[in-house]
């Protein structure tokens, strides 16, 4: 067998193995159905946005700057996880899992198509849970494991969900952690440029003898 082939036909297997992984873990039930669905759909765009917003609210309110900051980082994270992710979306076609019935449906390949059934590659809800629950964690270190853990659980259900191939979750997570990086490397400069701009306080005069 030509050389050329043999990686062609194990990254063959290694697709319909995923596409069978997703269909083995798709419930049977529809009361499961409806919770994995739910879950899974925390990791969408309003939901996260709403729970940042919320912690800047909260923030605000209590005058804690400290949680205003986890919100403003939580808010940046993602919009820069949805920015990259409809980036790549709008150059890469790959059918989603309960809409693929054949290889060619199966594979990561260039494309321009917008329509939702063929943009599965990468996950946008497995990038953004991660972007935001890592950025929580950048304020709030004890609360980090947590946070991330509840971003996995989001991110793992979108492949009996069929919305995704696992694959797809993979790449999701890799630039949610990215865009929280991204995001972390923004707030340093604005509080660097917010010192800078700062005038010093007038040094006090010593205090009469």
């Amino acid at each position: 067998m030509p050389k050329t082939r043999k990686p062609r036909k194990m990254a063959r297997k290694a697709i319909a193995a995923e596409a069978k992984a997703a269909n083995a873990l798709a419930p049977r039930r529809k009361p499961q159905a409806k919770v994995v669905d739910a879950v899974g759909q925390l990791g969408d765009q309003p939901e996260l946005r709403t729970v940042s917003g919320l912690v800047i609210a909260t923030g605000l309110l209590t005058a804690n700057r400290r949680l205003v900051r986890a919100g403003v980082r939580m808010l940046l994270a993602h919009e820069i996880a949805t920015l990259a992710k409809n980036l790549i979306k709008r150059r890469i076609d790959r059918t989603r899992p309960h809409s693929a019935r054949s290889h060619s449906d199966r594979v990561v390949k260039p494309g321009r198509h917008t329509a939702k059934t063929m943009t599965s590659f990468p996950s946008g809800h497995s990038a953004g849970s991660v972007a935001v629950a890592r950025a929580f964690g950048r304020e709030y270190p004890q609360h980090q494991a947590p946070a991330v853990a509840a971003a996995a659980v989001v991110a793992a259900l979108q492949v009996p969900r069929l919305n995704h191939f696992p694959t797809d979750v993979a790449a999701g997570i890799a630039l949610g952690v990215a865009s929280e990086a991204a995001a972390d490397l923004v707030m340093r400069l604005g509080e660097r440029l917010e010192e800078a701009a700062t005038p010093e306080a007038p040094p006090r005069p010593p205090p009469r003898a």
